[in-house]
This record gives C-alpha cells, structure tokens and sequence, in this order.
C-alpha cells in the first residue's frame, strides 16, 4: 500500500470493466462501523468471475428480475474476488474485541454499501479480494482456527458452495453419488461426498487432467463420457433404467403381494421404510452450460435426484414431459449459510476435508489476467489463487 502526496493512501487492485482485467492503483478501504479492513493474503479465481469477465450482461436481467439490480455487468468497474482470506488491518467502531488487529480471517462475502448488502466481488458497489486490501463485515469474518494455512483458507468459499449442494442433495453414506464435470466445482463436491463416506462416487468428465484430480479428491470410479457411460458406471442392483422395467416392477411385485394376507399393511410397512422405490443415484450437475440439465434427466436411472450446481449464465431448455415420464427429482442450490461457511473453514482447520488437491497455482495481481486465460485449459489448472504480494506473473 502506498500515499499519494501526504494524505491519501491507495493500493494496488485488479479492476474488470468491460472485459478487461487491468492493475490499477484505488483508494485504500476505509471500516464503517462493524467493519474491518482486510490485508488480503490469498484470493481464488472462481468459474463464476471467468464468465462474469465477458458474460455478465446474460445474467445481470436475471438478478434485476430478482430484485438485485448492482450486480456486476461489463459496463461497470469492479473489482473480482469473492473467494478471499487475509489478516485484519483494520477495525471500525463496534466490532468484535476477538477480532484483532493481526487475526487471520476467512470472509463471507456480503458487505453492507451503499444504503444495501451486496455481493463482495460480484458488484461494482463491493469491491473484491483481487486487491492488497477489501472490506469485510465483523459479523461475517471467521478466525482461521488451527493455524490452516492460507491457501486452504481461501478455498472456504468454493467449498463452502459445495457443502450446501451436498446438504441439499440429501444423500446417504448408501447412496451412489454421480458428479458430472470435475472442474473447481465438481471436484469441492466431491471432497464432501469422500468426507461423509459415501459408498460410492462415480465422477465424469472428458478431461483426462480433471479426471485424474478427481481421484485424488476421492473418487471412486472416473469416466470419460466420450467412452461410457457415468450412469452404467454407478448402476447398482434394484436400478431401473427404462419404463417396461418400472412396469414389470409394479406388476410383477404386486403379483406376489396379493397372495399375502394382509398384504396392504406389509406394503406399507415397507414403504414406510424406503423399501418400495426403485434404487437411483443422485447426480451433482457441476457443468452450467445449456443442455447439460435436459442430458442429465435424459439419460439418468428413473426417479434419479438431480442437484444443480453448475450456473448456466444463458438460456436453456429441458422437455417437462421426459422429466416427468422418468420422475426426476430436479433440486437447484446457490450459495451457502453463514453456517456452513463456518462449519467448511472448521472442516478444513481440522483435517477432516480435504481441498488441497484443488490448487494448481497462484499469481501476483499481474498474472491475474493470465490465469483468467490459463483456466481456460483445463488440462493445466483447475483453482488458482491470488496473492497481492507475489510478483508471479504466470501461475506457479
């Protein structure tokens, strides 16, 4: 951070204005009451700032539709970053005596501005972690525990989006879980589902590179979906994959129920039980781009569970009729709870989640440009991170 004239002091950050990443030198951030400044020490390059770079008009009439109307679009300046952690510089009036000056933080990123809370990173009115300092609310600042490394710190956000998918998903430790796409997203996903012991993970994506970061995040079979099948890979016995099976189920079953006295009580004791339904898999959609929602209900066992966690920026379209003729439970997340942020980083501090194998670099505030463009191949890199004192202008 340095002063212009006597008086001012600025610091360096990358801004996005029309597509373009540039370093530029901003006013530093000053705490309004409940606020600390933050001495940004990593920040992570997430899919969602490769697509709001050049594509944030597709999704800025979503969220005025919403009733978010300052989220980013290409003609604002903002500055990205909403995946950071960092060192408190900083205090305003009435936080926390526990935060100190010094104490390293990972921060949820919602910042009261502006007369409103905004999106940290993802609006023009809350600048982001791809800066040498950003603000952040005490209330929403969680002490690393543990002494977690700042690298993993950062990584509480991405897989904070994870943890709520799984949750949502409401998958057992007996249930098949099958992730299609293994990019930052998928593979968070997957970390999750290792770490609450489900039987079996089946990963998909044409990647051989993210393919192979999916086992490490623990995976327990890998398809690339050119040569098979992810859903013949996770088929297990009781799955049906066609109507007549599902017909054939329901007759044939009640064929040998009849001869059963008191039959009516036995099939509900069973269905009471989750005995009466065909076997599905659950299936994590960590994709986003148009068609993969419809793919998925297309070529899933019937009564699969499809969670939707990859953000499709443009406009898509599914056949209702398929999704009902199959019964899909179709379930879409965003986000996470100022809870399951804090849980994750605990997650993490206390080895109990795995996210290393996430990382494939970090820049300096020069490279960022670069490594928008490298996470591009997803041969190369799968989570880069920033970190405003490096003076990397490629990804090491």
């Amino acid at each position: 951070m340095t002063t212009t004239g006597t008086t001012t002091p600025t610091m360096r950050a990358v801004t996005c204005h029309a597509g373009a990443l540039d370093v530029v030198d901003l006013p530093a951030p000053r705490p309004a009451k409940g606020q600390l400044v933050i001495d940004v020490a990593r920040a992570g390059i997430c899919g969602s700032d490769l697509h709001a770079r050049l594509h944030a008009d597709e999704l800025k009439g979503v969220m005025d539709e919403i009733g978010y109307p300052d989220f980013i679009n290409s003609a604002a300046t903002v500055v990205l970053g909403h995946e950071f952690c960092g060192e408190i510089a900083e205090r305003g009036k009435g936080t926390p005596r526990a935060l100190k000056v010094g104490t390293p933080v990972a921060v949820f990123p919602m910042l009261r501005a502006h007369g409103g809370v905004h999106m940290t990173g993802l609006s023009p009115l809350a600048p982001g972690g791809f800066a040498e300092q950003a603000l952040a609310e005490a209330s929403m600042a969680f002490a690393v525990p543990n002494g977690l490394s700042m690298d993993i710190a950062a990584l509480t956000e991405p897989m904070a989006v994870a943890l709520h998918a799984v949750r949502r998903s409401d998958i057992s430790r007996r249930d098949t879980a099958v992730v299609i796409g293994c990019g930052p997203l998928g593979l968070a996903v997957i970390c999750h589902l290792k770490a609450r012991g489900v039987g079996t993970i089946v990963a998909s994506d044409f990647s051989p590179g993210r393919r192979a970061l999916a086992k490490r995040c623990g995976a327990d079979v890998v398809v690339d979906p050119a040569v098979d099948s992810p859903y013949d890979a996770a088929a297990a016995k009781g799955m049906i994959t066609e109507a007549p099976a599902l017909f054939e189920l329901a007759v044939g079953s009640m064929e040998k129920l009849r001869k059963v006295p008191g039959w009516v009580h036995l099939y509900r004791l069973v269905d009471s039980l989750g005995g009466a339904n065909p076997k599905r898999p659950i299936v994590f959609e960590c994709v986003g781009v148009p068609g993969m929602i419809d793919g998925v209900i297309a070529a899933a066992p019937l009564g699969t569970r499809v969670v939707v966690v990859g953000l499709c920026m443009g406009d898509d379209k599914l056949r209702p009729s398929m999704a009902i003729g199959k019964e899909i439970d179709l379930r879409f997340v965003f986000g996470y709870t100022p809870l399951e942020f804090r849980d994750t980083l605990h997650l993490l501090a206390d080895g109990k989640l795995d996210a290393a194998p996430l990382i494939t670099g970090t820049v300096g505030l020069d490279g960022v440009a670069t490594a928008f463009d490298e996470l591009g191949d997803p041969e190369k890199h799968a989570k880069i991170l920033v970190d405003p004192r490096s003076s990397a202008t490629a990804p090491v």
